[in-house]
Parts: structure tokens; sequence; C-alpha cells
């Protein structure tokens, strides 16, 4: 059985746990040290059982806890060569753990092969991941502008989806926001609207993913509900019957779990 976890998910901070078996994924470190610990431990583990930490980009609510994290913990850190640049100019300390991989290619990593696909953000090099387990397919896609061919052609399927549905465009057009940042939001190299998520998000559900978790919701240019209405009125045009769900914020979500279905002979 593997099971995916997010820790926190929005404008604020990111984080994700991804376990199969021994296999055990950080996705980006959002969150500070000391919560990252007791979450952990929470679900009985601890920073030392960290097989890897998979890095998506170098934007603070990603890497928030990093610094904090490698001077007590040496756990590898995966992503790309750009991200991998923008990480050592920041992070003293941490040239040691990078395992940088080119966009495109895939690597072991215990019981997981890792992917790592291109996105279309205002960073380095901004990454998205496919993660294969031995019990069926993880995607994760978020911060990008638009969805790149390679990337939406790999994710297609992915037994469970995690999804960006940052905002609803009106709601950031007559939204606080000043005129160059929502231009940002809205532009290809910003963040993925509730109409395209659901868009990618029916295709994916056509060919073959069972449960799409929203994710990076904007807390002043989204709502859980208009997110949730979105996606459902495109999966069902598509009929489609899986779990439909949005990350928490700013807490622990439930287990997604993926497990084979045992064979019927």
């Amino acid at each position: 059985m593997t099971t995916f976890h997010t820790i926190a998910s929005s404008s604020s901070g990111n984080a994700s746990l991804l376990v199969s078996g021994e296999t055990r994924l950080l996705i980006d470190m959002g969150v500070s040290c000391r919560r990252l610990c007791q979450t952990l431990a929470s679900l009985g583990l601890t920073p030392g059982d960290l097989t890897a930490v998979l890095i998506t980009h170098e934007h603070s609510d990603h890497i928030s806890g990093l610094a904090t994290y490698i001077k007590k913990y040496a756990t590898p850190i995966i992503c790309s060569p750009g991200t991998s640049r923008q990480l050592s100019y920041r992070l003293a300390g941490v040239d040691s753990l990078l395992r940088s991989a080119p966009l495109g290619t895939s690597l072991p990593v215990g019981a997981i092969t890792v992917t790592l696909l291109p996105t279309s953000h205002d960073c380095g090099q901004g990454t998205a991941y496919h993660l294969a387990t031995p019990d069926g397919a993880v995607g994760i896609l978020t911060d990008t502008g638009y969805i790149l061919e390679e990337t939406g052609r790999r994710l297609l399927g992915s037994d469970l989806l995690v999804l960006e549905s940052n905002h609803d465009a009106e709601l950031l057009r007559a939204g606080p926001y000043p005129y160059a940042l929502k231009q940002r939001v809205l532009g290809d190299f910003g963040h993925l609207s509730n109409a395209a998520a659901a868009q990618y998000a029916a295709a994916s559900a056509r060919a073959g993913t069972h449960t799409i978790l929203l994710a990076h919701l904007s807390q002043e240019n989204n709502r859980p509900q208009l997110a949730l209405e979105t996606a459902s009125a495109a999966l069902e045009e598509a009929g489609w019957t899986g779990r439909l769900a949005v990350a928490p914020r700013d807490s622990l979500s439930e287990a997604c779990i993926l497990e084979k279905t045992p064979c019927r002979e």
C-alpha cells in the first residue's frame, strides 16, 4: 500500500509526503522544520526515515523550512539543475545534499521511480513530478502558468493527480492585488486557474485517473467550494465517478491510498 498526504497546500506554504513501503519522499518543504517534525511524528515517522526531499522550485512557500532542516539532517535533495543552482545560492551547506537530474529524466529512489518534468513558472527551473510506485502512479503538478505538452502527456491518467487550482480568474481580477501581480498570476509563468485545472482534470480522468486532489489554492483569489464546483462540472461531463477533494490549506490531509487490486483467477 502507498499513501499520500499533504502537510500544507497554499500560496503560503507547501509540503506533502508520499510513503511506499520503506520509501518515504517529502515533496517541498514550505513549512517550518519544527512543524514538519511534529507532523512526521503524528504519522509515526522521523526526518531520519525520509529517503529524499523533492523540491519543485525555490520560491519561499516551497523551501522556507529547508535552511533549518539541512543543519540537522542529511537527507538527499532531488531537484532540477536550475533549482539546484538557486538552492546553492540561497542555502549555505546545501551543496553536498543536492542530487540534480535533467528535466525529462527518471531515476530510482528506493521503490519509487521519480521523473522530473518541466513547468512554466517564474523561477529557476520549475518541476512537476511523476512518481511511479508499486501501487500506481502519482502526478504532482503545481506552480505553472499553463501545462506544457510533455508534462501534460506524462501525467495524464496518473492514479492520483495532485493538481494546482490556484485562483478563480474573476475573483483575482476584482481582488486587492496590484495590477502587475494580477498579470503575473494570470500569465504563462504564473499559476493555473480553476478553469484550466478543471479542463486538465477531465482529460486525466478520461485517461484513468481515479483520485484528484486540488492544490495550492490562493487564500485571496479562490475558495475551496469554487474550485470544487468548477472541477466537478468538468468531471461530471466526462462521466467520471472517482474521488475529488481540495488539499487543506494549513493542516495534514487525510491519506490518499493507492493499492493494487488483487488479480482475479
